[in-house]
Parts: C-alpha cells; sequence; structure tokens
C-alpha cells in the first residue's frame, strides 16, 4: 500500500509539472509596455521689460522757457512770460505762453507748441549784445534802392528779431544835430528799430532803457559821420531817390574816428 501511494503521488506531481509547461507555452504574452510621454520642459515666463515713461510733450513743447523768464517775441520785442496756462479750445487742451510787454500795455497768449515757428527766442547773451553795439560805431551803409523797397527790408529786419540786424537799422537810419532832418517814415522805422534794442539791452544788463539808449547813442557817435551833402542829396521828399553809401566824408576819417 504504501508503495503505491508514493507512486500516485509521483504520477500526479509530474502531469502538475507537464501542465505548468504546456500553460506557459500557450499563454498569451504580455502585451509591451506603453512607450512613457516625453513631457518638455515648460519654458520659464519671459519677464517683462521694464516700462519706460516718455517724457511729456508739455515739457518738451515748452523749449526750456518758464514763467517769470523775459523773451524775445519778433514782431513785439522784449516781453515777460507771467504764467503758463491751459485752455480748453474745441474739446482739446491747449497750453499757452501768457507774455505781457509792459511799455505797449499788451498781453499776448501764445501756444507753446508753436514757440519754434513764431520764432521766439531767449534774451540775447552779454556776448552777443556787445556785437550789436560794436555794429553801431560802423559804416552807415544804404542801397541805391527806392526807399519804398529799403523801407520794406528795414522793417523785415525789426521783426526778425535778430538783435545784431536790429542793430544795423539804428546805425543806417541814425542821423546827427548836423545832419538833415529825416522823413516821417524814416523816423518811425529808426524809432522802432531803438526801441527793441534798447529794450534788450536794458534788461540784458540789468540797467534802464533810458541808459540803454544814452550807451547806443554813444556809440552811434563813434561812427564815421555822414556827409551833409551826401545825406541832403539822398534825402529827397519822403527819402526816395537813389542814396548811394552815405558812409563818412573819407576812408582817413574813418579811421580817425573809429580810433577815437
Amino acid at each position: 500500500m504504501p508503495e503505491k501511494t508514493a507512486k500516485t503521488a509521483a504520477k500526479a506531481a509530474a502531469s502538475k509539472t507537464v501542465a505548468s509547461k504546456v500553460a506557459a507555452k500557450t499563454a498569451p504574452k504580455a502585451a509591451a509596455p506603453a512607450p512613457k510621454a516625453v513631457v518638455k520642459p515648460t519654458a520659464k515666463p519671459v519677464a517683462a521689460a521694464p516700462r519706460v515713461e516718455e517724457p511729456k510733450k508739455v515739457v518738451t513743447q515748452r523749449q526750456g522757457f518758464k514763467a517769470n523768464e523775459f523773451v524775445v517775441y519778433p514782431a513785439h520785442g522784449v516781453g515777460q512770460i507771467l504764467a503758463i496756462e491751459e485752455q480748453e479750445i474745441a474739446g482739446a487742451k491747449l497750453e499757452l505762453f501768457v507774455i505781457s510787454f509792459m511799455k505797449d500795455k499788451m498781453t499776448l497768449r501764445v501756444p507753446t507748441a508753436k514757440v519754434a515757428n513764431v520764432g521766439m527766442r531767449k534774451l540775447s547773451d552779454p556776448a552777443l549784445v556787445k556785437k550789436a553795439l560794436e555794429t553801431l560805431k560802423g559804416r552807415a551803409r544804404v542801397k541805391r534802392t527806392m526807399w519804398s523797397r529799403r523801407a520794406q527790408e528795414y522793417e523785415a529786419k525789426i521783426n526778425s528779431g535778430d538783435i545784431v540786424a536790429i542793430a544795423e537799422v539804428v546805425r543806417d537810419l541814425y542821423r546827427s544835430e548836423s545832419q538833415p532832418e529825416q522823413s516821417y517814415s524814416e523816423r518811425q522805422l529808426y524809432e522802432a528799430a531803438l526801441d527793441r534794442l534798447s529794450r534788450e539791452i536794458a534788461v540784458v544788463q540789468h540797467s534802464t532803457e533810458t541808459e540803454a539808449i544814452k550807451e547806443i547813442e554813444s556809440q552811434l557817435a563813434k561812427s564815421p559821420r555822414r556827409g551833409a551833402a551826401k545825406a541832403e542829396a539822398g534825402a529827397e521828399g519822403d527819402g526816395e531817390g537813389d542814396a548811394d553809401d552815405l558812409d563818412g566824408d573819407s576812408d582817413d576819417a574813418a579811421v580817425a574816428d573809429e580810433a577815437a
């Protein structure tokens, strides 16, 4: 009995081994593992560049002008900026310089964006004022043209705002006491040029207009005097006529006067 039992157990074990091998062969192969998804690293957010604030237009439009400053407005001469104000016109804000011309009792409002177009400028520096005063000592130059054309040229120089050009008008239209009287139109232009020149010199040199006029006249006195005969020949009627260069009596006299 024991032997049969042992044989039976051996057979059973052998059959189990065969069954496991067959099952291993017939079992379906396991599916290959799916490829792992490649995860790309997310890009780091780029930091926004710091915002640079643009300068305000109103600052650049002012061209460096500020309140209480004296300026030269070509058509009216020296004035003072009383204030910088804003006005709303047609729904848009407009910045304006409020300029006072005390002597003329006039107030002018100029858009800050238009100062370059109208030729408004700062006061001349002392070196340029000195150049203008030196111009007064030069020879008077009067072109051989009709008075009407010369008058237009003088007026254009006066309204140019150029202090040296204005000094040239004063020099050319100046008449000493020994010379014939000027015509009305000549006198008007001379006084207009003298007024513009003396105002700017007075403000730059921190003096009065009366003192500035005295300085101008002292410089004019040093210029070569015009010959009375030549001046009289060129001052017919309303200043019309062929007035040649009404310079000094001679080059020698001019040199002597300039040296003085």
